[in-house]
């Protein structure tokens, strides 16, 4: 949130401000968290502009404040596998924009590209980048591994990607697993070759991939070892 609200003019709560919040938050909601299995309590922070102002320019004040909501999984199918469909028109972001903070900007630019993916049959969108338009970078609202051998890769985040605590965490299980992570340019010619694939953010948790459809060409996945591994990491 620190860097978000760096990057959006914004001034931010201090760590213990922001721990607190969502400590005494989590406890207030404790009744409403699902049964074991069954979904999570989502927690969320939310950082908002409430001044009042008409032209372009900071707001003159703030609200920081966090809810807490009882959720099932992200996806309407489930922990099945997700079908994702290589965008290639629509860019979720650019060199110098706002990609790489956890900001609204980063979410209305896909709603298109969803809305068109899901009437398609797809669960989600995977954006490449907007200049060479070959390299992976995202999906809509979480970020993306690809798995060959005992190598880990993902996009590295050089600012259009968000680099999720999620994918912190991963990568931190991964090499305690043992294997080679990779954080790097990724061409989507390499989703071809890929052993597994998998998604991960605060409300997907770590998501399967089954399948993604590239230049017309479905590519399948098995779901294997890793996946397995690191899917007990709450969401």
């Amino acid at each position: 949130m620190q860097i978000g609200a760096e990057r959006m003019c914004m001034p931010s709560p201090t760590t213990d401000q922001f721990v607190d919040a969502v400590k005494q938050t989590a406890l207030a909601n404790k009744r409403w968290i699902p049964p074991s299995g069954k979904g999570s309590l989502y927690i969320r922070p939310l950082l908002i502009g409430t001044g009042p102002i008409l032209g372009l320019a900071p707001a003159p004040e703030y609200t920081f404040l966090v809810y807490a909501c009882p959720v099932g999984n992200y996806f309407k199918q489930g922990t099945a596998p997700l079908n994702l469909y290589v965008e290639e028109d629509v860019h979720r972001a650019s060199r110098g924009g706002a990609g790489g903070v956890k900001s609204i900007t980063n979410y209305a630019p896909v709603l298109k590209a969803m809305k068109n993916a899901k009437a398609n049959g797809y669960s989600d969108v995977l954006y490449l980048d907007a200049v060479n338009k070959k390299y992976i970078e995202e999906v809509s609202s979480c970020n993306i591994f690809l798995v060959k051998g005992n190598v880990l890769s993902t996009p590295i985040a050089k600012g259009t990607i968000l680099e999720g605590i999620t994918r912190k965490s991963i990568i931190d299980i991964a090499h305690d697993l043992g294997y080679t992570v990779e954080e790097r340019l990724i061409e989507a010619d390499e989703l071809i070759s890929a052993d597994e694939v998998f998604c991960t953010g605060t409300a997907v948790g770590v998501a399967p991939v089954g399948s993604i459809t590239y230049k017309g060409q479905r590519i399948e996945y098995k779901i294997t070892q890793i996946y397995h591994a690191s899917s007990f990491i709450p969401d």
